[in-house]
């Protein structure tokens, strides 16, 4: 369904002056690991030594995008061949990549991930093995990584898109989901988000008694795109270091440091960006409604445009306040509305207030704001969650992040222009 327009009887535009944008640079923790190789067999070197010669070692691979991944994997394969082992990857990822063999492999040679780039076989399958149970939830196991020697368990250590706790997005949610494949993740989706703070890292703690972790390898990503932290741990002490290192992914990821917003322009969401779309854990919404999302106070939100790689869905948008058109004509409502029901996240695929262009959402939504002037409202625009260092704000910020070292004023303030049709002239 297409629509060209949406009457709408309001009109605002012509009673006020929509404040100058400035551009402004926040500034985070930029420490970065530059050669990642090295770093992976620094950390290896300092592992205590596993006798693992002659032994089939099966090394997850994950569907979420992680920076250097590829050499980080090279190097954990170079360094179990260079101790005798036979290594070969397994798919960790539930039921991503249609839930299908095929898929999960298609996903991998997405990230460049390949039997031809990697020198291993990889062997993907959906079949499982039930290994043991946590409060009645059965759990699951790839068969290949189950029928292994030993298991490396690699993955970014992060915040979760859903619901916080002590174990978010890590090495434990992927020792019980992902590797669980699709019938362990809809086995723990049914369970609810509300109960996988707590359920998750139990349920690690007893995949590790029953399934023989060689080692695990925990990332962290900061907020330019780069690691901070490549960590190698023995699988005994997994579940208590992950913890620590979620801590410290939080204090490095990218954030709004401004006290409040009037109003957010998000320019595009998608699946790539957050698995919400935007992160809540940036915009502090949830669209499972669960606590812990803390930022900065939002009064309302638009989105104007959803990637060209989610195709369409644009899962998460409900818990902005206003979409654009241009939006709207591009919603895969199949593909949204199925995610949000697999999910059983059906808050996230609501579509908000549809408004016909960027100068209309600027007047809807700062009409909408309670006990705001618009000529000096604190508006913010952004591309996306994950790109927050180079950002606009409108010039009533300026008083605030004066002195504020976390901030660099990029430029002049600017009027916000628009073309013929009422939307951003970039």
């Amino acid at each position: 369904m297409k629509l060209d327009h949406i009457d709408i009887a309001f009109q605002g535009s012509e009673d006020y002056r929509l404040p100058r944008m400035v551009p402004v640079e926040q500034r985070f923790p930029d420490d970065a690991i530059v050669d990642a190789s090295a770093a992976v067999r620094e950390t290896l070197a300092a592992l205590p030594q596993s006798d693992v010669a002659g032994k089939r070692i099966a090394i997850t691979a994950g569907s979420r995008g992680i920076p250097h991944i590829v050499e980080i994997l090279q190097g954990v394969i170079g360094q179990l061949i260079e101790w005798g082992a036979e290594p070969f990857l397994i798919p960790a990822m539930g039921s991503h990549g249609g839930a299908t063999a095929e898929g999960q492999l298609e996903v991998l040679d997405g990230y460049g991930i390949t039997e031809e780039s990697m020198g291993v076989p990889i062997r993907s399958s959906m079949e499982v093995v039930e290994t043991t149970s946590v409060e009645g939830v059965p759990l699951y196991c790839d068969k290949h990584a189950h029928e292994a020697d030993g298991i490396v368990i690699i993955n970014k250590i992060k915040a979760h898109s859903n619901y916080k706790g002590d174990y978010e997005s890590g090495l434990c949610k992927m020792m019980v989901i992902g590797l669980g494949k699709h019938k362990g993740a809809a086995m723990f989706h049914s369970l609810g988000f509300a109960r996988f703070a707590d359920i998750v890292p139990k349920a690690a703690t007893e995949q590790l008694k029953k399934l023989p972790v060689v080692f695990a390898m925990g990332l962290v990503e900061n907020a330019y795109g780069g690691l901070a932290v490549i960590e190698a741990m023995p699988g005994e002490k997994m579940v208590a270091r992950e913890k620590e290192l979620l801590v410290q992914s939080k204090a490095v990821m990218g954030k709004f440091l401004m006290s409040s917003i009037d109003f957010l322009i998000v320019d595009e969401v998608g699946k790539n960006i957050s698995g919400q779309g935007m992160d809540p854990t940036v915009t502090g919404r949830a669209s499972s409604g669960l606590p812990g999302f803390i930022a900065p106070p939002i009064e309302r939100i638009v989105v104007r445009d959803v990637v060209a790689e989610s195709h369409g869905n644009a899962a998460g948008i409900g818990v902005a306040d206003l979409i654009t058109l241009n939006l709207f004509n591009k919603l895969n409502l199949g593909a949204m509305y199925t995610n949000g029901i697999t999910a059983r996240n059906l808050e996230g695929a609501r579509i908000p207030v549809v408004v016909n262009s960027d100068r209309q959402s600027l007047d809807v939504g700062l009409f909408a704001c309670f006990g705001v002037n618009p000529e000096t409202a604190r508006i913010v625009r952004i591309r996306n969650t994950k790109k927050l260092q180079k950002i606009w704000m409108s010039e009533p910020y300026l008083a605030e992040i004066e002195g504020d070292d976390r901030f660099t004023v990029l430029g002049e303030p600017q009027e916000m222009a628009f073309d013929a049709a009422g939307n951003f002239i970039d």
